[in-house]
Formats: structure tokens, sequence, C-alpha cells
């Protein structure tokens, strides 16, 4: 039959991986990096997302290194309580929502996808610079790093491209796409070890990003001093951006200014960010999505297929699903053709829906209109600004587009 070439050990890589792996369909993961470290700061798994990885009996390993989210908490940049609703199995799904480090949680990927698929099923410092295809397989060319001499070709199956937004074989297939598509919001990052705040499980959004917005949330439990790992992630309109790099370093200077004056009740939010152990600095992008992925024999998934800005905690979910997806089309159809074909067809739509509507109406919509109803002034009582069937229909909304509302999962 041939093996499944997975290009990247990322978190849908990963994820496909032990799904191909639990299908009984041989598998191999060629990752670009020498070594496999946690870059990144932290991400949300939302319910549709964990539900697929406890079916891939990982939700004991994620709960030990990761918050299950009980909360979304809006406020204005005055700290102004706007909307709060519950998430996760508070709000009556069946799985929680993690908020988790992205290498932590590559960390249980890769150590499930080893213990159960062995070691060598995952090389790295194989970095794709081609892929060929005929009537019996595919050829993956790889070189011993970007830009490296050393070329070896790898045949197999199909070749699944899970590289990320820069893909190379993305590119192969669109050559006149260009960069990124800059949204013309930049972003800084940071995680910093602080005490509890609010519930202790609180997904905070605050502000709005013409004047500076952040996200805050915990990733880790309380460590034995009782502090948290707390992620938090400032969000400025900045017509100027460098190239999207995970870890390129950021400057406090740059943004810390937007947020000097809010001291709530319940964070000193420059304290937050100047405890940090380091701030990484990238642009929020995204890619104006595609008419097709599946070429025969090769396809995209993940950030490859459709990166979206992170303006739902839905990437790393989306690249899930596509994992899913894909490994029950190559176990329902014997040709590999008519597989990829039927990934696409059940996925390029729903996640074409996701990238658009995260630019217009992610569930942070809910920030806008209270920005712009008030003319970014405090308010007596939210109800004289927004009614509260208005800020649900606004939170449910994109639920139900992302795929995620309770019946949807229950369906």
């Amino acid at each position: 039959m041939g093996e499944v070439i997975i290009v990247g050990a990322g978190i849908g890589g990963l994820t496909l991986g032990l799904a191909l792996h639990e299908a009984g369909i041989p598998c191999r993961i060629f990752e670009s990096a020498a070594e496999i470290k946690a870059v990144g700061v932290g991400i949300n798994l939302l319910p549709h997302a964990t539900k697929e990885l406890a079916a891939l009996d990982l939700e004991s390993a994620l709960a030990k290194v990761a918050i299950a989210t009980t909360d979304a908490t809006f406020f204005n940049r005055f700290g102004q309580l706007i909307y709060q609703e519950p998430l996760g199995r508070a709000a009556g799904y069946d799985h929680p929502q993690f908020s988790i480090h992205r290498g932590d949680l590559q960390r249980v990927l890769l150590d499930a996808f080893i213990a159960r698929a062995g070691a060598d099923r995952l090389l790295t410092s194989r970095h794709c610079v081609g892929v060929e295809q005929d009537a019996a397989g595919v050829a993956v060319t790889f070189s011993d790093a970007a830009g490296g001499s050393h070329r070896s070709t790898v045949r197999g199956r199909v070749a699944i491209a899970c590289d990320g937004i820069n893909s190379a074989v993305r590119k192969q297939f669109y050559p006149e796409e260009g960069e990124p598509r800059y949204s013309g919001i930049n972003m800084w990052r940071g995680v910093t070890r602080w005490k509890p705040m609010l519930s202790g499980a609180s997904l905070v959004r605050a502000g709005w990003m013409s004047h500076g917005k952040m996200v805050i949330y915990p990733i880790r439990p309380a460590d034995a001093d009782g502090k948290q790992l707390i992620n938090w992630v400032a969000e400025i309109e900045t017509p100027v951006y460098r190239k999207r790099d995970w870890n390129r370093s950021g400057s406090l200077d740059d943004f810390i200014g937007a947020f000097s004056d809010w001291h709530f009740e319940w964070l000193d939010v420059p304290a937050l960010i100047r405890a940090a152990d380091h701030v990484l600095e990238f642009p929020m992008v995204d890619q104006d999505p595609l008419p097709r992925w599946s070429f025969d024999r090769i396809t995209l998934l993940g950030d490859a297929a459709h990166p979206m800005v992170p303006r739902g905690s839905n990437g790393a979910g989306q690249a899930i699903l596509d994992a899913r997806a894909l490994t029950t089309a190559l176990r329902e159809h014997a040709d590999p053709v008519a597989a990829l074909a039927a990934y696409e067809d059940q996925r390029l739509e729903a996640t074409t829906r996701i990238v658009l509507t995260n630019r217009t109406n992610p569930p942070d919509a809910i920030l806008r209109e209270v920005f712009e109803r008030t003319g970014d002034r405090p308010f007596k009582t939210i109800d004289d600004v927004i009614s509260r069937k208005e800020l649900v229909g606004l939170s449910e909304g994109y639920k139900r587009i992302a795929g995620y509302s309770k019946e949807a999962l229950r369906g």
C-alpha cells in the first residue's frame, strides 16, 4: 500500500500521524528542524478539537499540563465588564476547552506518537524542497536544512503538506500567491508567572485594536508558590510589520504605552507585561482561501491549507479537525486520489468560512461593537450600550460557523 508521507511535525502533522497510526495506516513524519523544541506561546483548544484528541486517548495527558478554561470574560479598556459566558464543560460541553502552551501540546503529541508508532517513524532535519507524483505514488525531495545542499528523496503512497503558512508544497502549486496577507494588526506576545486572576481559568479579552487590545489567559496549572503561567497577547493597529517568525523578539517600548494606565482591580496589566521572561512579536496574517488543496496524491493540511488570523482560538483546532477528516477519508477510500478529494470536499468550504469570519466577526467583535457604540468611553451600565441578546448572538454565531456549537458536536 505504501506509506503516507507527512511533511511537518507541528500540531497538524503529529495529530495526523497519531490518527493514521490508530487507523492502521502506515505513515512517516519528516520535520525540517533538527530538533523539535517548545516554540510559541499559548493557544486554546476548543471543544471540537479536544473531542478529537480525547478520541486519540490524549485528554488525561493534556489535562496535566493545561488549564481547563471555564469562562470567557470581556472588558473595555477601562476595566469595565462587558460580557461573561461559561466555556467548555462549565458551559455543558462533553469535552473541555484547554488553554495550553503550544510547546506543551506539541510535546504531548510527540511523546504519544513516538510511544505508539516508534521513534523511527519521525525524521528531523528533512526540509521539503518539492514533491512529484505518478500513477504509482509520490516522491518527496528533502534537503538536510533550509538551503541545505544534501538531497534525499522518499517515495510513498500520498504526501500531506503540514508545513505551515510558508509551506513549500503550497508554493509549488501556487507559485504566484505572494506573501501572507497582513491584517493591519501587529501582535506582541509573552508568558508571565503570575498569581491567578478572576476565576483562575478565565479567558480575558479587553480593549480594542485601534487603541490596544489584550487577550490574557493561564496556560499551566499553579506551581508550588501558587503562580500560574499566564499567556498574554497585545494587539494594536500598526501600519508597518515584519515577516512572521515564531521566535523573533519584540520590544516592550514598541507597545506598552498603549496599556500604561490599565490598572484594574482584577489585574495590573503593565506589571504583568513587564514581568514576562521574553516578548515575541509577529504580525497577524492569513492568506486568501484557496480554490483547491488536493492535487491527485498530494494535499495540504492545517496552516498550509488555510492560515487564519488568530482571532477565534481556532487555528490549531482546525488542523486537528483536518487530521481526523483526512484519516477517515483514507480509511474509507481505497483509491488515494479519491480519498484526498473527499477530504477536501469535507473541509475546504468549512475552513474558508472561518478564515473570512476571523477577518470580520470573530468572538472579539463584541469588543468592537461596544467600542464603536460608546465612542471609546466608559459606560454607566452595559445594558445602555448593547443588549444581552445581541452579545449572546455574536458569540453563538461564531461558534456555529467555527463548528463548535453544542448542537454541532452532539449531532
